[in-house]
């Protein structure tokens, strides 16, 4: 496919190695305008922005992947094997399913169980098991360690339905140890896995069904500035 993309209007050579995605657009703006220097915008292709600048003086990314695995799906596809990045590393919300965690904590997602067809594409003789990149992850909990952080590592679930019509799936997933369920890490790290790239996602808890609290989403746009600053520190050291 040549460059621009349907989805990407950036040139080759305009994303840096690295690319933070958060879901939301006005996340990744926000990102840009608060923590990078000199941030140009590169993608505005159906208001899904991207920009590129200097964190601690490192071309650092953020662009937006929209919500679920198909909107990912793509737009890490097309980084990965059009644009030559290296690395992604999702900042999302999530919703917690363990007691363990509260509003705000960090979970960095191990592995990606999923209820979602999107492996059947490569035709395997059974089940992959969508997992991150061990160096981003331990750079993650490295910088986090350094920060005061104590993240939260494990299992979550990458869900296709938002709203099921099993009413007892996320406790049936947290019986078998599910920290958190999101909608994206599984098709990034499958298309890692396929591209020979590195992919890791981390979340910030946005809420807590089983404990009946949760934030707005004007506090996700705007905070979860913890999750956003490790990332980038872990984006410069790779």
């Amino acid at each position: 496919m040549s460059i621009p993309t349907p989805h990407i209007s950036a040139k080759f050579g305009d994303f840096a190695k690295t690319v933070l995605m958060p879901g939301d657009p006005l996340r990744a703006k926000m990102i840009a305008e608060k923590f990078l220097d000199e941030a140009v915008l590169v993608n505005d292709v159906r208001g899904i922005l991207g920009y590129t600048g200097k964190y601690k003086g490192i071309p650092v990314s953020v662009m937006a992947s929209g919500m679920g695995m198909p909107s990912i799906g793509i737009y890490s596809y097309e980084l990965f094997n059009f644009y030559d990045v290296e690395n992604i590393i999702r900042i999302g919300s999530a919703g917690a399913l363990s007691d363990d965690l509260e509003l705000y904590d960090i979970v960095a997602a191990m592995g990606a169980c999923t209820n979602s067809n999107y492996a059947s594409q490569y035709g395997l003789k059974g089940t992959f098991a969508p997992i991150a990149s061990y160096g981003i992850l331990a750079k993650f909990v490295e910088v986090c360690k350094k920060m005061d952080i104590k993240p939260h590592v494990g299992n979550i679930l990458t869900s296709d339905a938002f709203y099921s019509a099993d009413e007892d799936c996320n406790k049936k997933w947290r019986d078998m140890g599910v920290l958190a369920v999101e909608m994206e890490a599984a098709a990034l790290y499958m298309n890692a896995a396929k591209a020979n790239k590195n992919a890791l996602a981390v979340c910030t808890i946005s809420d807590c069904p089983f404990k009946g609290t949760e934030t707005t989403s004007e506090e996700r746009q705007n905070s979860f500035e913890t999750m956003i600053e490790a990332a980038l520190e872990t984006s410069i050291n790779l």
